[in-house]
C-alpha cells in the first residue's frame, strides 16, 4: 500500500525539470550574477573614493554606509504592499535596474566636472538602494513564479551561488579598474550591469499569474504585512534574528576598510583578497547548503549556521602579529563565515516563502526585508559614531557579544528549533 501510495504521487506530481535546464531561471540568475559582480565593484569603489579621494571622516563614512539601507525604513514597507497588488512585477524590476545605471553613471560624470563630494555619493547610493527595495519587493513573489516549490531551496542557494562568485572576483576586478581609471570611473562596470541585469530580465517569459490583492489602503495592507510576521513565531524569530546580525554587520561594514587599512595596516590588495576569501567560502556553502537542506532540513541548517556568525568579529578584533599571519587568520575567517553566512540565507528565503501566505508574500517579505535590511543603516551609523568615540577595535566586540547574545538564542529558542515535515518528492 505504502508503495502505491509513491507510485502514484509520482504519476499526479511527476519531478519538475532540472533548474540548470529552465531557461526563466537561467536568465533569472544571470541578471542576479551580472548586478552583484557590479554591485561589488561600487561596494569597494565608493568608499575608496569618499576615504581617498574626498577626505571623509569616519562619522562621514558611517552615513554612506547607511545611505544604501536606509531607503528599506523609508520605503521598505509600502514597497511591498504595491509588489502585492501587481499583476507584472518584472516590468518593475527593469525599470528599478535602469534608474539605478542613471543613477550610478553620474558619478564619474561629477567627477569630471569637479562636483562630486560626500553628499553626491551619499545622494547616488540612497537612490541605489530606494530601487533596491522595490527590486526586492517584486523580486521575492517573482521566484515563485519562475521556479517549483520543491526546487526553492535551491534556486535561492544558486543566488547565493552567483553572489559569493561576485564576491570572489569582484573586489579583483574594482581594484583592477581602480587602479587603471581611479574609483569613480570604475563605477561605470556597475552602471553597466544594472543595463545588463534589465536586459536579462526582460527576457525571461514565465507567465505572471500572481492574483493581485484588491486596494484596501496602503496603511491597512501594510498592518497585514507586520501581523502576518508577527503573529508567525518562525517568522518572528527570522526577522529578530536577522536584525540583531545586520545591525551588527552594518557597524562591522562602517568601520572594516579603515580599520583593516590603518589598524592592521594590511595593503589594499590583501583587503580585497580577504573579501575573495569571504566569497570562496559563501560558494562552497552554497554549493553545499542544497545538499544539506536535503539531509537536515532549512531550520536545522539555519540553527547550525547562526552559531558561526560572532566568529569573523573575534578574529579581526584578535588579528596580530605579521602582515601575513593576519591576512592568513582573516582569509580562514572569511571562509567559514561566508559558508555560514550563505547557508543562513538561504535557509531564511526558503523558510520565508513556506511560512508566509501566498497572498501576503510580498508584504510579509518586505516587512521582513524593512526590518532587518534598514537597521544596517542604523548599524552603520552606530558604527561610524562608535568608531570615532571609542576606537575601531571596541566597535568589533561589541558586534561579536551581540551576535551571541541577541541572533543565536532568538533562533534556537524560537519554533526554528524543531524541523517540519519534509515535502513529498
Amino acid at each position: 500500500m505504502k508503495h502505491s501510495l509513491q507510485t502514484d504521487d509520482a504519476v499526479s506530481e511527476p519531478r519538475p525539470v532540472p533548474l540548470r535546464r529552465q531557461r526563466d531561471y537561467r536568465l533569472l540568475l544571470s541578471a542576479r550574477a551580472v548586478s552583484e559582480t557590479g554591485a561589488e565593484v561600487s561596494r569597494l569603489a565608493v568608499p575608496l573614493t569618499a576615504a581617498t579621494l574626498l577626505g571623509a571622516s569616519p562619522a562621514q563614512m558611517g552615513l554612506l554606509a547607511a545611505a544604501g539601507s536606509l531607503p528599506y525604513l523609508i520605503a521598505g514597507l509600502q514597497a511591498g504592499a504595491l509588489a502585492d497588488r501587481m499583476r507584472r512585477h518584472r516590468p518593475v524590476m527593469v525599470g528599478c535596474e535602469l534608474t539605478a545605471a542613471a543613477a550610478t553613471a553620474t558619478v564619474p560624470v561629477a567627477w569630471l566636472a569637479g562636483w562630486l563630494s560626500v553628499p553626491w555619493l551619499v545622494a547616488v547610493t540612497f537612490t541605489v538602494g530606494l530601487c533596491s527595495v522595490l527590486f526586492r519587493a517584486c523580486g521575492f513573489p517573482h521566484v515563485a513564479t519562475v521556479v517549483d516549490e520543491s526546487q526553492r531551496p535551491q534556486a535561492l542557494a544558486g543566488f547565493q551561488s552567483a553572489t559569493s562568485l561576485a564576491i570572489i572576483g569582484g573586489p579583483s576586478l574594482s581594484g583592477l579598474l581602480v587602479q587603471i581609471f581611479t574609483a569613480p570611473f570604475a563605477l561605470l562596470a556597475d552602471a553597466l550591469s544594472f543595463l545588463a541585469s534589465a536586459f536579462l530580465i526582460r527576457g525571461i517569459r514565465a507567465p505572471e499569474k500572481h492574483v493581485p490583492a484588491a486596494p484596501r489602503g496602503m496603511w491597512t495592507e501594510i498592518r497585514e504585512g507586520l501581523r502576518a510576521v508577527v503573529a508567525a513565531p518562525a517568522l518572528r524569530a527570522l526577522c529578530g534574528s536577522g536584525m540583531a546580525i545586520n545591525f551588527f554587520g552594518g557597524a562591522y561594514m562602517a568601520i572594516f576598510i579603515l580599520y583593516a587599512v590603518t589598524v592592521l595596516e594590511l595593503p589594499a590588495g590583501m583587503v580585497g583578497a580577504v573579501s575573495a576569501c569571504f566569497g570562496v567560502g559563501g560558494l562552497l556553502g552554497a554549493l553545499a547548503t542544497t545538499r544539506l537542506i536535503g539531509r537536515v532540513g532549512e531550520n536545522r541548517m539555519l540553527r547550525y549556521a547562526v552559531l558561526l556568525f560572532p566568529l569573523d568579529y573575534v578574529v579581526t578584533a584578535l588579528a596580530s602579529g605579521p602582515v601575513w599571519a593576519r591576512f592568513a587568520v582573516m582569509a580562514a575567517s572569511g571562509l567559514v563565515s561566508g559558508a555560514a553566512i550563505v547557508a543562513f540565507a538561504t535557509s531564511m528565503g526558503a523558510i520565508t516563502l513556506r511560512e508566509a501566505p501566498a497572498e501576503l508574500r510580498g508584504r510579509v517579505n518586505a516587512t521582513m526585508t524593512f526590518g532587518i535590511h534598514g537597521v544596517v543603516a542604523a548599524g552603520g551609523l552606530a558604527g561610524g559614531l562608535a568608531g570615532e568615540l571609542l576606537g575601531l577595535r571596541p566597535v568589533l566586540w561589541c558586534g561579536a557579544a551581540g551576535i551571541a547574545l541577541l541572533a543565536i538564542p532568538m533562533v534556537w529558542l524560537s519554533p526554528l528549533r524543531h524541523s517540519p515535515a519534509p515535502l513529498p518528492r
